[in-house]
């Protein structure tokens, strides 16, 4: 009787264990008519994880062609892939905008939920200070006033609000827009790819650097790690998507073979057909290589193309973050007013408004270790995720997962620990400037979430309970 009384116990047990489940997986659903459809969607993520070949020229100058090509080919499968798996699963679980908050508030409640959230937050808007910044060192190549005083100031506030205002247009208008600005941005490096073969030594790609000249393997893993992150910003989009429990990993796997390729077609190309020297492989030297490779006027259209990679990336950046919030406020972190949608255009003002406005105080700062500081936060917040998808697998093994990483839990456990050890490192190699930065803004968080209960305790601002929430997704 008690073995029948034990079986009936655990029977009832995990029957409430998935009620419950299932009563939390969607959490949020927006009545949303302009769903973001696929090929949007796979731009979005091309940009928050790469925009374009831009930037990998640094592990060519750091460790030579061969450990550059090997590093390119193999750090997927070590590092995105991992990434892209759990973000495949969880936001296919879990369809609601605020992505790896809401996995973290799930796995280990809402402190961690509101830490995530500060953690990418903060990493996602020093971030993006940095976009308009890129745009305008550009302009100055043609411009010249841009270069200092009031018209650069001019033009980092103009570009801010210009590309800040095409983000309140619609998501819709931004992913087909992401779309054409890849296209554009990638068809330079197509051209020198096509005319370089005729001129490619396969002998090149095995040097492993001039004599003389120092290998800088901090730089060479640091290329690595950040042209090929990114993975799960586009999470916080997932109640925005058409159907996101079928595109998620189909749009993962095709923004990744597009990254992939993007990064080591033109650089089997430029290795190949050019002489090596070694000091001149520093960020924006792809161009040049398309000069020597086709001519001047390739050269110019590369530079273009970075420009509107960079246009790409902030458009990618500000979404991200801007639904992040109105995720928060859906999960009842956060008031209310910050899933307040615009009208005219069903995106979140507020959220854009708030990330351009940190964004643009961030940007007239001295931030070389802001931006390093964020990083930090951006790999804790990744630990944290990681964490989170290993914990949703135990604490909630009956939960429906649309998409699931086909592996058991010791799998997962290895698949998550070699990325993890990337992330140790990024935190270990920290200076104590970045560390004490980075304190400050994680206690910044954590006096956040404490005067978001005091506020939810006084009623000083309206917030989404629980019992609101489901009326939301039964009425849905």
């Amino acid at each position: 009787m008690q073995s029948m009384r034990a079986s009936e116990l655990s029977t009832s047990s995990q029957s409430l264990l998935e009620q419950e489940q299932t009563e939390s997986q969607p959490k949020i659903t927006i009545k949303n008519p302009k769903k973001l459809a696929f090929l949007p969607l796979v731009f979005l993520i091309y940009f928050e994880v790469s925009g374009g070949p831009y930037g990998e020229e640094s592990a060519v100058g750091a460790a030579g062609p061969l450990f550059a090509i090997l590093g390119f080919l193999i750090f997927p499968f070590i590092w995105s892939i991992p990434e892209a798996l759990v973000t495949a699963e969880l936001a296919t679980a879990y369809p609601g905008n605020g992505g790896f908050v809401i996995w973290a508030h799930q796995a280990f409640g809402p402190f961690w939920g509101s830490l995530m959230g500060s953690w990418k937050f903060l990493s996602g808007v020093i971030n993006l200070a940095s976009y308009p910044i890129l745009c305008v060192d550009y302009l100055k190549l043609v411009i010249p006033i841009f270069s200092s005083g009031l018209p650069r100031f001019v033009a980092v506030f103009v570009s801010t609000l210009v590309l800040s205002f095409l983000n309140y247009s619609g998501l819709s208008i931004v992913g087909y827009t992401a779309v054409g600005l890849g296209i554009v941005s990638l068809c330079p490096f197509i051209i020198m790819s096509l005319v370089a073969i005729p001129k490619i030594d396969p002998s090149r790609w095995i040097s492993l650097g001039q004599k003389g000249v120092k290998k800088d393997w901090t730089l060479f893993i640091n290329t690595l790690f950040w042209n090929l992150n990114f993975w799960d910003n586009a999470s916080t989009l997932a109640g925005e998507v058409d159907e996101p429990q079928k595109l998620y990993p189909k749009a993962l796997f095709s923004a990744g073979i597009l990254a992939c390729l993007g990064y080591i077609i033109p650089l089997l190309a430029a290795t190949g057909a050019i002489p090596l020297d070694q000091e001149d492989w520093v960020d924006g030297y792809l161009a040049s290589a398309g000069e020597m490779i086709a001519g001047k006027w390739l050269k110019f259209w590369i530079e273009i193309g970075a420009v509107l990679s960079i246009i790409g990336l902030f458009e990618a950046q500000l979404s991200s973050c801007a639904y992040q919030l109105l995720g928060m406020a859906d999960l009842g972190i956060l008031p209310m007013i910050f899933g307040a949608r615009s009208k005219w255009f069903n995106t979140p003002w507020l959220g854009i408004l708030i990330s351009t406005v940190i964004a643009l105080s961030v940007s007239y700062l001295d931030f070389t270790d802001i931006i390093s500081s964020a990083n930090f936060l951006y790999s804790l917040g990744m630990l944290l995720e990681f964490a989170s998808f290993l914990w949703l697998r135990v604490k909630f093994p009956a939960l429906k997962r649309p998409f699931e990483v086909p592996m058991g839990l010791p799998g997962l456990v290895v698949m998550c620990l070699i990325p993890s050890g990337f992330l140790v490192y990024v935190l270990a190699v920290a200076t104590k400037a970045v560390y004490l930065v980075s304190a400050l803004m994680t206690l910044s968080g954590v006096a956040w979430y404490l005067f978001m209960n005091l506020s939810k305790s006084k009623m000083w601002f309206d917030f989404k309970m629980e019992e609101e929430k489901l009326d939301n997704e039964e009425g849905a």
